[in-house]
C-alpha cells in the first residue's frame, strides 16, 4: 500500500468512506453475491467472513491513521 490521503474534515472522510465503501462492495460482494447463487454453505460463509473482515480493515486503517498520521492505502 503506497498511496497516502490526508482526511482533514468530515467531509474528506466521507469521500475516502465512499471509495473504500465501493471497492469492497465491487471485491467482497461479487464473492459473496456468487456463492450465494452456488448455494454452498461454506462458500457462503467463507465470503461472507472475507466481506466483514475487509470492512475491518478499513475501519481500523482510519482509526490508526487518526493515532498515528496520514493513513497509507
Amino acid at each position: 500500500m503506497t498511496d497516502t490521503i490526508d482526511i482533514a474534515s468530515r467531509g474528506d472522510f466521507g469521500l475516502w468512506a465512499i471509495e473504500v465503501a465501493k471497492q469492497i462492495v465491487s471485491e467482497q460482494g461479487f464473492e459473496l453475491a456468487s456463492a450465494a447463487k452456488d448455494g454452498a454453505e461454506e462458500d457462503i460463509r467463507v465470503a461472507g467472513n472475507a466481506l466483514g473482515q475487509a470492512i475491518t480493515n478499513a475501519l481500523m486503517e482510519v482509526y490508526d491513521g487518526l493515532l498515528e498520521g496520514p493513513v497509507e492505502r
